[in-house]
């Protein structure tokens, strides 16, 4: 079975997908992304020695404000009144990184994955660009969904890795 794109029309253009006629349901996605850094850096986050201050903080609004403007990033997104946004930080020193993870929920005709991929995506854009200035080798990485429920596909769960 061959699967079309939803978003190109059959002369070949991008179009928004018409949600109207879907039914409301409970929606909910998971995403994560990783920003790996020097040990010192991360021990400066953790301890509380940022010059800039709780660098988490800044970077969990920035998450929940770019999960709600998702539609005005990405062109042919829908906007969406999101009922939950959540970003939650994971120091993992061992691997000199942290684990960011975002959830998004509603009630409505389309899924939420792009909102949680966003939040996640750009709370790790703020920790870069929080702790640049002591740390320019910085990496982001992993940004994918974790796990999506709700809607005519059902519930997803990414692979372990």
């Amino acid at each position: 079975m061959s699967m079309g794109f939803t978003h190109i029309n059959s002369q070949g253009e991008a179009n928004m997908v018409d949600v109207s006629e879907k039914i409301v349901s409970a929606r909910t996605a998971r995403a994560e992304a990783f920003i790996n850094m020097q040990p010192a850096t991360l021990a400066m986050i953790l301890e509380g020695n940022h010059h800039k201050g709780d660098v988490f903080a800044v970077a969990r609004i920035a998450g929940i404000q770019a999960a709600k403007q998702t539609s005005v990033l990405i062109p042919l997104c829908h906007p969406l009144m999101l009922s939950k946004v959540k970003v939650e930080f994971e120091a993992q020193p061992q691997h000199n990184r942290i684990r960011i993870e975002s959830l998004c929920k509603l009630a409505g005709q389309t899924g939420v994955e792009m909102e949680a991929l966003t939040a996640a995506s750009v709370a790790a854009l703020t920790l870069f660009d929080m702790c640049k200035a002591v740390d320019k080798d910085m990496e982001i990485g992993g940004l994918r969904v974790l796990e999506k429920q709700g809607g005519k596909s059902g519930h997803f769960v990414a692979k372990e890795k």
